[in-house]
């Protein structure tokens, strides 16, 4: 093994820990194997020589704690984040519904599903079963912003 094909696997590994730091966010598999990259060429340098296995683990030693060092540093992170701020609101948290309204299922429920009340379209939630499609509900329970229906059969 040669010191240039050496110097062109630290290259490699660092890059690896790069992209994984800055690029792909977890722990995954580029960011291991560069640590095992590394790993690997500090145990080749040192089969080719005690002088050169020392001057690649000092070497590796001082390139990571660089990478520590930017990693955490708050000017880094900067430049990644969100800097706009998100200013929509909801317009009504209250629901225009109440218990014993009837109204039509908007798609088959099997048990949550879509259902008119009136001109509103809410999300709901069976304890009937299943309800075909353009079946009439009624709501039977309202918590929250949950909204349990039945289904009923018209006669």
């Amino acid at each position: 093994m040669t010191i240039t094909l050496l110097v062109l696997l630290l290259l490699t590994a660092i890059s690896l820990i790069l992209l994984e730091i800055f690029v792909i966010p977890g722990v995954g598999i580029p960011g291991l194997a560069g640590i095992v990259l590394l790993l690997a060429c500090i145990y080749l340098a040192y089969t080719i020589d005690n002088f050169t296995g020392h001057v690649t683990l000092a070497a590796t030693g001082i390139v990571s704690v660089i990478l520590v060092f930017v990693s955490l540093n708050a000017k880094t992170w900067d430049r990644f984040s969100q800097k706009r701020e998100i200013t929509s609101k909801v317009t009504s948290n209250e629901l225009n519904v109440a218990v014993g309204e009837q109204g039509i299922a908007l798609g088959r429920m099997n048990p949550m599903g879509k259902a008119r009340f009136g001109e509103e379209i809410l999300e709901v939630q069976s304890r009937g079963g299943y309800i075909e499609a353009n079946g009439t509900v009624e709501i039977i329970k309202i918590d929250g912003r949950k909204i349990y229906v039945k289904p009923i059969k018209l006669t």
